[in-house]
């Protein structure tokens, strides 16, 4: 799909992570504050298609979402939503627009994560939608595992969005505890300081004036 937003602060950083499977792509991108960024897909009717998106990182991981068909008829909205999962049966033929929106935030910076698979996967052997004769003990393991693999790939995809969503949560933790640490430095330091000055004061001997006349 091809991305299309403000010339600066639209602009996508979209890094193709490859298509999995046929048909399918995954995109991960930046989505500064206050912006919006759409992706484009041409399909043809009575197509089937199934977006899943995913905030990995910025402010509450959330992000609005939605979907046009080529006539401008919205199909899908979702409003601050971390992820979700959208499937759906193209009407008529056209480009589909894919939108992802974070005007609603001011400072908060976000990392989303989409795959658009469309269409069905084609069969991993040429005569298998059409043969009438059952499948060969070979035949069986491959579909077997293939259907393994694609679990796995939908494992490796999840657990890889989850590490780096975690990973994003410890590094803002471990910043905020080491200004929080900082903090304390400095107040314990002038707290030390006051105390050294007011201890100081007590213990200062004064000096008895000078006056009276002598005889």
């Amino acid at each position: 799909p091809a991305g299309s937003g403000c010339p600066m602060r639209g602009w996508a950083l979209a890094l193709l992570l490859g298509a999995l499977r046929a048909g399918g792509t995954e995109l991960t991108f930046e989505l500064p504050d206050s912006d919006k960024q759409c992706f484009h897909q041409e399909m043809e009717r009575g197509l089937k298609f199934t977006l899943d998106y995913q905030v990995i990182t910025g402010g509450h991981y959330d992000v609005d979402c939605y979907v046009e068909d080529p006539n401008g008829r919205t199909i899908y909205r979702e409003t601050k939503k971390q992820y979700d999962s959208f499937p759906h049966h193209t009407e008529v033929k056209g480009i589909y627009t894919f939108c992802f929106s974070n005007e609603f935030s001011t400072f908060s910076h976000k990392t989303v994560y989409f795959n658009l698979q469309v269409g069905d996967e084609p069969p991993i052997l040429p005569d298998m939608s059409s043969r009438v004769t059952a499948l060969t003990q070979m035949e069986s393991a491959c579909v077997t595992i293939h259907e393994a693999l694609n679990a796995v790939i939908d494992s490796q995809t999840h657990y890889r969005l989850r590490e780096a969503q975690d990973r994003s949560r410890a590094e803002d933790l471990n910043g905020r505890v080491s200004y929080w640490s900082v903090g304390e430095t400095i107040i314990l330091f002038v707290v030390s300081i006051g105390q050294v000055m007011l201890l100081k004061s007590f213990f200062t001997e004064k000096r008895p004036g000078s006056g009276g006349a002598g005889t």
